[in-house]
């Protein structure tokens, strides 16, 4: 059997921001651009809560979608 090693992206750099749209009110999603690879997103309500990445491929695709 074969072991599969998977590094965890360090989040701990990521500059984080709110949706213009969310008008201050702290109940969006916020997203980080800039880590090479991926693409995290947390609650904006839950900051210390769970993350999900993606590659910058589907980040784009979802946003080109919601134009």
């Amino acid at each position: 059997m074969t072991q599969e090693c998977r590094l965890l992206p360090d989040i701990a750099i990521a500059a984080w921001r709110r949706s213009s749209y969310s008008g201050g009110q702290g109940e969006c999603v916020e997203v980080a651009r800039n880590l090479p690879h991926l693409v995290p997103i947390r609650d904006s309500k839950r900051p210390a809560g769970p993350v999900i990445t993606f590659g910058h491929g589907a980040w784009r695709a979802f946003v080109d979608e919601l134009a």
